[in-house]
């Protein structure tokens, strides 16, 4: 009997304790191009700045960590290619991606992944 009541102790342990040291991941992908009303990352000289709402699937507890990559960059081959991508208003519900060209650089298209986690 005391077998049978460590083993359930330990399995009902298991079935709390991993639940909630499980790390909450969420991830998608994002995009701005020419198709975007406003687009602005091929026009003119000086900064320009595009702007993606993100908002979580599922809100998480705290405030999230995000890291962002990008993964295609379509741009004039005659100018300098200048980019910056961030995330910006981080919150347990979303957050906004920032892409900034500035110069003389024109990108027709940019794009890449998100990945959002807690610590």
């Amino acid at each position: 009997m005391r077998k049978f009541f460590l083993i359930t102790l330990l399995l009902l342990l298991t079935v709390i304790y991993f639940p909630l040291s499980a790390q909450p991941v969420q991830s998608g992908s994002w995009s701005v191009n020419q198709s975007i009303a406003g687009y602005s990352l091929d026009n003119n000289n000086g900064e320009r700045v595009m702007t993606v709402e993100v908002e979580f699937e599922t809100p998480f507890a705290k405030k999230p960590q995000i890291i962002l990559s990008v993964t295609q960059i379509d741009a004039d081959k005659e100018f300098n290619t200048r980019y910056n991508v961030e995330a910006i208003s981080i919150s347990r519900d979303k957050f906004t991606i920032r892409v900034r060209t500035w110069a003389d650089s024109k990108m027709f298209s940019i794009s890449g992944y998100w990945l959002a986690t807690v610590k």
